[in-house]
């Protein structure tokens, strides 16, 4: 699908698409692009890389959606699922944003935008009540700009 803005340079126009095994080398690359840019200590960065790839077992229970650039790359991956209805109140069913990542050097052109839009009317198709996303502190204030709230995180006694 093609984001709808008919003004739009032709180097800015982005195309969604669902994520194939076939992608999972250029959606790696765009994860670690974008951790490396984080807040953090370099070592951090490096050591949690490997749980945020996806794998071919990761597909079968995720939704992943491409973001690509006019050139046909990947430049940004949206991966969503069902959330554990163990965090959520009775009777609500929601969709957990697993990730949203944008290469670096494109950030700012609307791909994170348009990934979040899919995921939220694949959630809309589907049923779902609302969305959840566990967010990296330096992406909050993307998705609170995009309408969404922080919930403080509920610690039981346990």
């Amino acid at each position: 699908m093609l984001v709808p803005d008919e003004n739009m340079a032709e180097e800015t126009k982005i195309t969604l698409r669902p994520a194939g095994a076939h992608d999972l080398n250029a959606i790696n690359q765009v994860i670690e692009s974008a951790v490396m840019t984080w807040d953090l200590p370099e070592r951090v960065k490096k050591l949690s890389l490997d749980s945020y790839r996806y794998t071919e077992m990761d597909m079968l229970h995720l939704e992943l959606i491409v973001a690509l650039d006019s050139m046909q790359q990947v430049s940004g991956i949206a991966a969503f699922e069902e959330a554990n209805e163990k965090v959520l109140p009775e009777n609500c069913q929601a969709l957990l944003l697993h990730g949203l990542y944008v290469l670096p050097e494109k950030q700012g052109q609307g791909i994170g935008s348009a990934l979040l839009i899919a995921a939220q009317t694949w959630a809309k198709e589907n049923s779902y009540d609302t969305m959840l996303v566990k967010a990296h502190k330096d992406a909050e204030v993307f998705f609170i700009t995009h309408g969404m709230q922080r919930l403080e995180a509920e610690h039981s006694g346990q």
